[in-house]
């Protein structure tokens, strides 16, 4: 079984998420891809797919979202699960689940989302998203619980190893 983990990070922090559910996967004994969502041309050859972005004003980025409106019938016919990084945690967490990642749930038949709060490096921000920062007064700090992470992505293997199709690849 080969597994698609497709990331949209805008400095990278996403994207270690998503290479630590890689690894808990590959450990499992599955075969894992972790890629950054906007180099995902197809999704041919993947038995299941991952789909994480970080969230900027509430919202996954472009890639990730293109991504799944793009593929929406194949990752319905597959098991899919999503996920989102983004600073706001309690008692905002609920500001990263909007609408819209509901709706991303429901056209995907996605088995289960996950909110893991992020990081935030002032360094590697530009203008910009220094100002959103300051007016959302955000703090500097990683906040990811990569052991959270990893018993997620623990959840997903039991869920593909225990699976039919593995039984008949």
């Amino acid at each position: 079984m080969l597994v698609l983990v497709a990331v949209a990070s805008r400095h990278g922090s996403t994207l270690e998420i998503g290479e630590q559910i890689g690894d808990v996967l590959r450990g499992a004994g599955l075969g894992c891809d972790v890629r950054p969502a906007g180099e995902v041309a197809s999704l041919d050859g993947y038995d299941a797919v991952v789909v994480g972005s970080a969230v900027y004003t509430g919202r996954w980025l472009a890639d990730a979202r293109d991504l799944v409106d793009k593929h929406v019938a194949e990752l319905a016919a597959m098991p899919v699960w999503l996920f989102s990084s983004g600073l706001a945690d309690s008692p905002a967490k609920a500001s990263n689940r909007p609408a819209e990642t509901v709706d991303r749930m429901n056209v995907t038949g996605a088995v289960a989302h996950r909110h893991f709060p992020g990081k935030l490096d002032l360094s590697v921000l530009n203008f910009s998203e220094r100002a959103i920062i300051a007016a959302a007064r955000g703090k500097q700090g990683d906040r990811r619980d990569m052991a959270a992470v990893r018993e997620w992505a623990g959840t997903i293997a039991a869920h593909l190893v225990a699976s039919p199709e593995h039984a008949d690849a």
